[in-house]
């Protein structure tokens, strides 16, 4: 029998899946950002509130995510839902100020601490712990934001490109030439942001930002 804490548990599994927050996930499916909200999965009276099936319908497609997929995320399955829980190298972004911090492809080869962390199926993957706000109000002090060099990276996925001259920029990746990197802004704007590869030394996926 399926249960309400299944069914929101394969909406959350579906979101780190594809890198997103809950209201990350609905804004692609073109939902209010608000409805996958944990606050909202329970009324005030402490009536369970489930999510209908168009949004579900709509999250599936915006993700292209198969049925049968989505299934074993609600009954937990291990493979589907993306592997047990690893323990992820972590790093602050004010810590990160020495080339050999990562290797020319943008993995993480010394970190301070690690953090166990569910259903990443990526032990490349490592953690970024923001002590410092980025492009407000998207990124902020606090959050834990999982990259992956080791990730193919597809047109609106969110990225991290590391600059030759040791800055960070978060970005969501537009297209890429020969010569040049388009993103667009993380915050609310999508400004045009066009770097020379030159100037670039990697670029990592990001697959996940707690927010």
């Amino acid at each position: 029998m399926l249960t309400h804490k299944e069914i929101w548990r394969g909406i959350d599994q579906l979101a780190v899946r594809n890198g997103l927050s809950p209201s990350g996930l609905a804004k692609r499916a073109g939902l209010d950002p608000t409805t996958f909200n944990k606050s909202k999965r329970v009324t005030k009276e402490g009536k369970l509130r489930w999510p209908s099936t168009e949004s579900l319908a709509k999250i599936l497609e915006a993700t292209s995510t198969p049925m049968a997929d989505f299934v074993g995320l609600i009954g937990g399955n291990e493979a589907a839902a993306g592997g047990t829980p690893i323990r992820l190298k972590s790093i602050r972004l004010s810590q990160i100020n020495r080339s050999d911090d990562f290797d020319a492809s943008g993995f993480l080869t010394s970190a301070r601490e690690e953090i166990e962390f569910p259903t990443i199926d990526e032990p490349n993957a490592y953690i970024i712990e923001l002590d410092a706000d980025m492009a407000e109000p998207c990124y902020r002090i606090g959050d834990l934001v999982v990259v992956s060099p080791g990730s193919s990276i597809r047109r609106h996925d969110r990225v991290m490109v590391r600059r030759k001259d040791g800055a960070m920029q978060f970005g969501i990746f537009n297209r890429r030439t020969t010569q040049r990197l388009t993103l667009l802004s993380i915050d609310p704007s999508r400004q045009e942001v066009v770097l020379n590869l030159q100037e670039v030394l990697w670029v990592a996926r990001v697959l996940w930002v707690s927010q």
